[in-house]
This record gives C-alpha cells, structure tokens and sequence, in this order.
C-alpha cells in the first residue's frame, strides 16, 4: 500500500514538473502575439528615445511622430483605439535585443531593413514605412556642396547603426581620408556635432531634419543634397509569427491604399457608403480581409478614422504641415513620382 501511494506521489510530482516545465517553455517559444496583445489590451512599441517628427514625448508624457502613429494605428486596427499603443523608448543598441525577448511587440524606430537584420537577428521587416538614405549635415560656414567636398572631415555618428558601414564604404570607395567620432547614444552624437568635436553628423537624411531642430542654431547648418545609401526603414516584428506580422505588414498597406483611393480621416463616413469595389475592400463593407486577419471587417475603416492615411500621417509629422517640412521625394505615392506601393486588397 505504501509503495503504490509513494509511486502514486512520485507519478503526481512528475506530472506537475512536466506541466510546469511545459507552460514555461510555452510562454517563452510561443509567438502568438496577436492573442498575447488583446489578453493584455495593449499594443507595446519599441520606439526612439526622442528624434523630433518621428517619436518623442512632451513633458507630459504624451508621445507624438511617424513611427508613433504607426504603431496607433496598429492599436486602433485591433481595439478601435489608438490610445491602446504604449511606447517603450530603446536605444539603437538594445532594440532588437529587446524585440527578441519580448520586452516589446513591435520596433516602430526608424530602422533600416537589412538581410543581416534578418538572419543575425531572427527578424522580419513586414514593409518599407519610409524610403531613405544616409547623408550628411555640415555647417553652412563650411561652405560644402556635395558629400564629395568632405574629404579630411571629422565625422560624428552613432554606434550599433547602419549609417557608420555606409560612411566607411562611402570614404573608402572615393579614396578621401576622414575620422570617425563615435558615440553610443545619439544625444551625445548631436552634442559633439554641436559642440564643434566634428565638423559633420552622418544620419539617415530624415533623421538629420529632425536632429537640425536641436540644434543651438539651427540655420547655421545644412543638410547636403546627396544620398550614400538606400535605407527602408521599416517596422520590425519576431520571425515564425505570422499571424502578427500580415497585421503590421498591412496596416501600413491599408494606409497607403488609402492615399491612393482618396479616403481620409475626414471622409471615412462617406467611403463606407461607398460602391467603388476597391473602396468598399478597404473599409470592409465587402470581402472578409478583416476577418482572415484575425480582426472585424472594418479594421482598415478604424485606422484611417483615427490615425488617417498614409498621407495625413506622413504630412502633420514630418511633411508640409510639421516642422521639418522634408519633402515627399521617394515616399510619394507611385504614380505621383514616388516609389510608396501597397499591393492591391482583393
């Protein structure tokens, strides 16, 4: 009797080690995010600690730029809210690491896609959110025309990030002789260059709009007319999951198609009363895209109704309406000039 209820005890303890074992591994390989999300009511973005028109907080708190928005629309295509993004700031060397061990769900941080990206870190870039490229921002009292002028310059930029390989490559290739003043964080980068420890900044060109603004005089300086590099910057999501990825991949297509269909946040009342066949995919009054997705039918009709198109959210954070006034340039839709696609919802 005792040994079957020590063997019975011993069989109990094994079972409840297995399903303990069982629910850590669980938690730590599954990588449904969608279910993790809604169970938890929040959508968690991995977002730049403060670059002006693309995610930085006020002093209250209250976050606002392109890669914010994104991220809110990501929130208002699952909940119908926006305000269900919350924003953790990363710096550029702890972002994926932090993506990796789901400190986050998603990187919405002007970052650039690379097939190293993808294969070092285990990462997948749905789409290009803004098409880029490394330049460089001189002062004016230099009197430089081109990045071909920058020969024996000394040259600031931030660690951990693509723009340091893209001005090795750059220098090497035209035989011109510089130095290289690294930094960890980009606060210090910006602080040297303002500082006159460098006599150039190199960034993604977008990035040196917003950075200019920091500046203690800003129109003392200017940012070249050349790109060295392409750099799509993109949002970033976990490989082997699916499922999250087709919802991050098109919320930013369901933007862009937006653009092009003519239907903004103002109008959105009016396209759901729509008969054009493309409008009516889009809102959800026809088809089941929302569904196959995992959401409502009308999943594309609450991001444009709250965060807007593609055009409304690039144009009040870094466009005509914002501050840094960067031209549309590539990120015109294509058939405005620009190179910004989104395949067809049917």
């Amino acid at each position: 009797m005792m040994r079957t209820f020590r063997g019975g005890l011993l069989i109990g303890l094994a079972v409840a080690v297995l399903v303990a074992v069982s629910a850590i591994i669980y938690e730590f390989y599954d990588t449904r995010t969608l279910k993790r999300t809604v169970r938890r009511g929040e959508v968690l973005c991995g977002v730049n600690k403060g670059l002006p028109g693309f995610s930085i907080p006020d002093d209250k708190g209250n976050w606002t730029g392109f890669d914010v928005d994104f991220c809110r629309a990501v929130a208002a295509a699952i909940f119908n809210d926006p305000g269900k993004a919350k924003f953790v700031a990363l710096d550029a060397n702890e972002r994926f690491k932090e993506l990796q061990s789901r400190k986050v769900d998603i990187l919405s941080r002007n970052t650039t896609w690379s097939m190293a990206r993808e294969l070092d870190y285990d990462l997948y870039f749905p789409a290009v959110a803004y098409y880029d490229g490394v330049g460089f921002m001189v002062p004016r009292s230099r009197n430089k025309e081109t990045s071909l002028d920058l020969a024996d310059s000394k040259v600031c930029v931030q660690t951990g990030t693509t723009t340091t390989l893209n001005v090795v490559d750059y220098f090497r290739l035209n035989n011109m002789k510089y130095e290289e003043v690294k930094f960890d964080k980009l606060d210090d980068v910006v602080k040297a260059y303002d500082s006159g420890k460098c006599d150039t900044l190199s960034a993604d060109v977008s990035q040196l709009y917003a950075l200019r603004l920091n500046l203690s005089k800003p129109g003392d300086h200017m940012i070249l007319p050349d790109m060295i590099s392409k750099e799509p910057l993109a949002p970033v999501v976990r490989q082997r999951d699916d499922d999250w990825m087709m919802i991050v991949k098109w919320t930013l297509y369901a933007m862009i198609n937006a653009e092009e269909l003519g239907v903004t946040s103002e109008n959105i009342d009016e396209a759901l009363k729509s008969k054009k066949p493309e409008v009516m995919r889009l809102v959800g009054t026809e088809g089941r895209y929302g569904e196959q997705l995992g959401l409502t039918k009308d999943w594309a009709a609450r991001i444009i109704r709250h965060v807007g198109n593609y055009g409304e959210m690039y144009d009040r954070n870094i466009g005509e309406k914002s501050k840094l006034k960067i031209p549309r340039g590539m990120n015109q839709l294509w058939n405005a000039g620009g190179v910004q696609y989104a395949p067809p919802m049917r």
